[in-house]
């Protein structure tokens, strides 16, 4: 491995280590279908995205909640001593990605088949603290 790419993946590794995250693999949920629950939490306050997910209807959205509530865990064994509730963590980012898709076929008249395709998803979710923008007024 040449040197420069040595040194960017050490420092990738670097950042790695102060990220709060969670992922959750080969989830049997369509990604078109998680990714419309992911885009109701990315950027709240991690309370208020915790009760959308609560009180959401969607089936996704209840795996998301278990994940969001494993990256809140990590949070806390990296920051023992501090309360969540004195911090400002957001959902910085949430991303799906399509994992396998297990192909079966389905019985149709004249002796037909047609493919049914059951797609899955690889969710990742990171939190940050809250950026505080200042504004002067005059």
């Amino acid at each position: 491995m040449g040197s420069r790419k040595q040194q960017r993946a050490q420092k990738l590794k670097e950042e790695k280590k102060s990220k709060y995250f969670a992922v959750l693999r080969n989830c049997p949920t369509s990604p078109r279908k998680m990714r419309l629950v992911a885009d109701m939490v990315r950027g709240e306050e991690v309370n208020k995205a915790l009760d959308t997910l609560k009180f959401s209807s969607k089936e996704a959205s209840r795996r998301m909640e278990k994940l969001l509530l494993s990256a809140i865990s990590n949070w806390q064994n990296k920051n023992e001593g501090v309360r969540i509730e004195d911090t400002s963590l957001v959902v910085k980012e949430v991303f799906v990605d399509q994992a396998r898709t297990l192909k079966r076929l389905r019985p149709a008249p004249q002796g037909r088949a047609h493919r049914i395709r059951k797609r899955s998803n690889h969710i990742t979710l990171v939190l940050d603290k809250a950026e505080q923008t200042e504004t002067n007024t005059k």
